[in-house]
């Protein structure tokens, strides 16, 4: 038996439901049991942005082993870019407002 492991998230991005592209606000990242994927237990992620409504949604549910492996690829491909010099400042990274 396993209880759900929920974490609420901001996040500033874009998602494609069946109306087309909107803005994402929130990431809800779960450990339950999936919907519709063929596991036990799944690390769910719903990408939303509740004050459009429920269709602004964009769900994945995934094996343990695919979303440790999607972390690892995103981590990968965030060094390189900021090795690189491709990324681009972000408000947390200049630190406090005049510093």
């Amino acid at each position: 038996m396993c209880t759900m492991i929920v974490t609420r998230v901001g996040i500033e991005g874009t998602g494609k439901g069946p109306q087309g592209w909107f803005t994402l606000r929130e990431a809800n990242v779960s450990y339950d049991h999936p919907f519709e994927a063929p596991f036990e237990h799944a690390l769910n992620i719903d990408f939303v942005n509740e004050s459009l409504g429920p269709g602004a949604r964009v769900a994945v549910e995934l094996s343990v082993e695919a979303a440790r492996t999607l972390v690892e690829a995103i981590n990968a491909v965030l060094a390189r870019a900021e090795a690189g010099g491709y990324l681009e400042p972000t408000a947390s990274s200049q630190g406090p407002a005049g510093a």
